[in-house]
């Protein structure tokens, strides 16, 4: 296989990834009220704990404007608060609502089945690539949301 050959196999790879991953957090979302945007901010609130919406915005890559919007739906929608922060009670925190569906369990035993056919240092990897493409990603986001042209990673 040429290394053209290579390149338009990874990009049609990487596009059929792609939407399969938004269609998915678009049916989580859908299923829980909100959009796939919204429902993301939400894993993240979940999995980090509470934090103001300009650190929202920044580790989502959104413009602070866009993160408020988002805090209002997931508050409209019943999956997250606004509360004072006890040491500081100038500064507002958002806080991931408590009690929500799990979503995501089965998608985890279903992944965590599928990583089980590499060997550690494809994981290794495999991991190293992944986050990779995360930091092109978020960049690529913030670019985009603050109406600055995408550019290729260095």
């Amino acid at each position: 296989m040429s290394d053209e050959e290579r390149a338009a196999q990874g990009a049609a790879l990487g596009r059929e990834l792609s939407t399969a991953v938004v269609m998915f957090h678009e049916a989580v979302g859908a299923h829980l009220g909100v959009s796939a945007g919204d429902q993301r901010a939400l894993t993240l609130l979940g999995r980090e704990g509470p934090m103001s919406a300009g650190d929202l915005a920044e580790k989502t890559g959104l413009t602070p404007g866009a993160v408020t919007g988002m805090i209002d739906r997931l508050e409209r929608a019943g999956l997250a608060h606004r509360e004072h922060d006890e040491k500081d009670r100038r500064r507002v925190l958002v806080t991931a609502a408590t009690g929500q569906p799990d979503v995501f369990s089965d998608l985890a035993a279903a992944m965590n089945e599928m990583a089980a056919r590499y060997s550690e240092a494809e994981l290794l990897l495999i991991a190293d690539y992944l986050s990779r493409t995360v930091e092109v990603l978020r960049e690529q986001t913030r670019r985009l949301s603050e109406g600055l042209r995408p550019r290729r990673s260095r």
